[in-house]
C-alpha cells in the first residue's frame, strides 16, 4: 500500500529485453506474478541505448522498434522505467544494486539466470540475490527457456531471420516476427502486374531477413488478412534499396503515409530474375495460392 506521498514499490523486471523473446517473456511473468502477490508496481528497467552501442561502437540489429516493444510491454500492464546506460554503466555492482532500492524503489528484481549487472558486467544472478538481501529486496531468477535443447536468445532469433527460418524465429519470439514501418509510394508495378503493394523501407540497425518471398499477414481495421510479402531488390524490376513490399489479399483502398504492421509466417522461396513479366505474373499466383494455403493453418492452430 502506498502511504503519503511515498512512491508505490517495484516489482522490477531486468533485462536487454531486445526482442521481447520468451526467455524475456519468463522474467516479465515472474515479475508480474511478484507484483500481484506483493500489491507492487510491475515496472521494467530499460536502458535509453542498447549496452552494447556504448562499450563496442554499435548494437546488434534490433528485432523490433523501440515504440513497438514500449507497447508490448504497457499491453502487458508493466510501467517502463527508461535510465542512461551512460549514467550507470561505471556503476559498481553493489552500487548498481542499491540504485534499485533507492531511486528505482524495488521490493522484488526479477531477471534472467545469465543476468549481468554493474561495471564490466561483473555482476551475477547470484550477487543480485546477496545485495537483495543487504539492500532488502528480494530476488527472482526465472528459469532459463530453451528450444531444441538451446537456451532461447536474440542472437539465435536474429540469426533465424537472416537464414528465412521464420517458423523457428517465431516460436522462440512466442509471436509472428514482424515490423511495423510507414508505408511509402513505390513504382506502381505490383498494381500494374495485377498485385497492388505497399512499399517498407528497414530502419538502420533493423534485423535483416532472408532476400526472398514471404507468405505473411497483415491487420487492418480489426481484421487479419492474408499477404505476400517480398523482401529485397526485386531482381526483375531491379531496385537499388533493400525493402519489403507486401501484397495484401482481400482489401483495396491507399494506405501511404501509414503505419502498417507485417508479420512474417514462412519464407516461400528467393528472389528470382524472371526473363517475363508473365514468368513474374505465374509465378506470383503460385506465391499467392501457398501463402493462403498457411495463412489457413496459422489461423487453425490453438
Amino acid at each position: 500500500m502506498n502511504h503519503g506521498n511515498q512512491p508505490q514499490r517495484a516489482a522490477l523486471a531486468l533485462g536487454n529485453f531486445d526482442g521481447l523473446h520468451r526467455g524475456h517473456l519468463a522474467v516479465l511473468d515472474a515479475a508480474m506474478a511478484a507484483a500481484k502477490e506483493n500489491g507492487l508496481c510491475p515496472t521494467v528497467l530499460l536502458f535509453d541505448i542498447h549496452p552494447k552501442e556504448l562499450l563496442f561502437g554499435a548494437p546488434p540489429p534490433s528485432l523490433l522498434t523501440d515504440e513497438m516493444k514500449r507497447e508490448l510491454l504497457t499491453a502487458r500492464g508493466f510501467q517502463i522505467k527508461t535510465v542512461s546506460f551512460h549514467d550507470i554503466r561505471d556503476l559498481s555492482p553493489a552500487d548498481f544494486a542499491q540504485t534499485l532500492r533507492d531511486t528505482l524503489h524495488a521490493a522484488v528484481v526479477c531477471c534472467g539466470a545469465n543476468y549481468r549487472f554493474g561495471q564490466h558486467a561483473a555482476g551475477t544472478a547470484d550477487d543480485l540475490r546477496r545485495f537483495g538481501s543487504h539492500f532488502g529486496f528480494q530476488v527472482r531468477v526465472a528459469p532459463q527457456v530453451e528450444l531444441g535443447g538451446i537456451p532461447v536468445s536474440a542472437t539465435r532469433i536474429r540469426r533465424a531471420i537472416e537464414d528465412g527460418d521464420i517458423p523457428a524465429a517465431n516460436a522462440m519470439l512466442g509471436r509472428p516476427f514482424s515490423y511495423r514501418l510507414t508505408v511509402v509510394s513505390g513504382d506502381r508495378r505490383g498494381r500494374l502486374l495485377g498485385f497492388p503493394t505497399i512499399n517498407q523501407f528497414f530502419p538502420d540497425r533493423f534485423v535483416r531477413p532472408r532476400a526472398g518471398v514471404y507468405a505473411s499477414a497483415v491487420t487492418l481495421g480489426g481484421r487479419r488478412h492474408c499477404a505476400v510479402t517480398n523482401i529485397g531488390v526485386r531482381p526483375t524490376i531491379g531496385t537499388e534499396t533493400f525493402r519489403s513490399e507486401t501484397c495484401i489479399f482481400d482489401f483495396s483502398g491507399d494506405l501511404y503515409g501509414q503505419e502498417i504492421e507485417v508479420q512474417l509466417l514462412q519464407f516461400l522461396r528467393p528472389e528470382l530474375k524472371f526473363d517475363t513479366l508473365d514468368g513474374l505474373k505465374a509465378t506470383m499466383r503460385h506465391d499467392a495460392e501457398t501463402a493462403k494455403r498457411l495463412f489457413e493453418k496459422d489461423l487453425n492452430q490453438p
